[in-house]
């Protein structure tokens, strides 16, 4: 009898069964991310979170300014950031990404845009550039209106004040969170006043506000009104120890429409963000299927 014959079929089956996929080691049990107090990056995260429990990992949240974000990225400190705005945060995490500290895993959100925009009434009265704004100094008192201290949009408009681009050197930039951001626009708003700010999409103030982006600020923020690409960020290293979670993380992927959908409803404020998201993935869930390609639990064991 041929004894070759069996082995061989022995060997073709063994080649052809799907192969399991090792567990990720218990020191991946707890993945850590960044929230810098950005809605859409609660969104983004919130997804993230909701997926990762399904798998049996635990999930932790550290609240940083992007800044710190990537000083923490640097130390080990947290795991992952779904929000590095590029180009705009360019000189944030270029040291790190020279020094091999910081790994870009994959683009999440294409299609995003960040730069100065203007309420309507302040655009219909002829500011319709970056250049249009210091012969308005008065009616804008004097301020741009900007994100929580350390923000890198933040950075581009300090650095617009110190090189008197646009005639900008006296202005002064208020720095504020989102939140305080948004109120004082709305308010201007109401009262038909101008305001100029930082302004970005996806975000709710796209239809919330009458508002217009300022051509002409390509130097600064990039070109076509600061077009932006959001990518995720790990710490060194994660994806060789933590193989699984990582290939959920670089799953991730958000369009405009989807991102801003559940924004409007974070803001509302009459919900929780993981009820709208869960809600969400029950009604795409080719979405869901797409982030979970190739993903195992976190023991190995296949998904439910």
């Amino acid at each position: 009898m041929n004894m070759l014959f069996p082995r061989c079929l022995l060997l073709t089956a063994l080649a052809s069964a799907p192969l399991a996929q090792a567990a990720d080691p218990a020191t991946c049990d707890v993945v850590r991310f960044s929230e810098v107090g950005w809605t859409d990056l609660t969104v983004t995260n919130t997804v993230a979170r909701l997926l990762l429990d399904e798998l049996g990992y635990r999930t932790e949240i550290r609240r940083l300014s992007a800044p710190d974000t990537y000083r923490a990225l640097n130390d080990g400190k947290i795991d992952a950031f779904l929000a590095n705005w590029m180009p705009t945060s360019t000189a944030d995490i270029q040291p790190y990404l020279d020094k091999g500290s910081i790994e870009m895993l994959a683009v999440n959100l294409e299609g995003a845009k960040y730069t100065l925009a203007v309420t309507r009434e302040a655009y219909e009265g002829g500011v319709k550039s970056f250049a249009d704004l210091a012969r308005h100094k008065e009616r804008f008192k004097g301020e741009i209106i900007g994100l929580e201290p350390g923000n890198n949009g933040n950075k581009l408009v300090k650095k617009m004040i110190d090189e008197n681009a646009f005639g900008l050197g006296d202005f002064r930039l208020v720095e504020a969170g989102e939140t305080r951001m948004m109120a004082s626009v709305h308010h201007a708003q109401e009262l038909k006043q101008w305001r100029v700010f930082l302004g970005w999409a996806p975000h709710p103030m796209n239809d919330q506000i009458a508002m217009e982006y300022l051509a002409g600020g390509d130097q600064y923020f990039g070109p076509n009104y600061g077009g932006a690409t959001v990518y995720t960020n790990i710490r060194a290293g994660y994806a060789a120890q933590c193989p699984n979670a990582a290939r959920l993380l670089k799953n991730l992927k958000f369009s405009i429409g989807m991102v801003n959908h559940l924004m409007v409803a974070v803001q509302a404020g009459n919900t929780n963000p993981r009820r709208e998201v869960k809600a969400w993935m029950e009604a795409n869930p080719q979405a869901r299927t797409q982030w979970l390609e190739g993903v195992t639990r976190r023991d190995g064991s296949p998904r439910q």
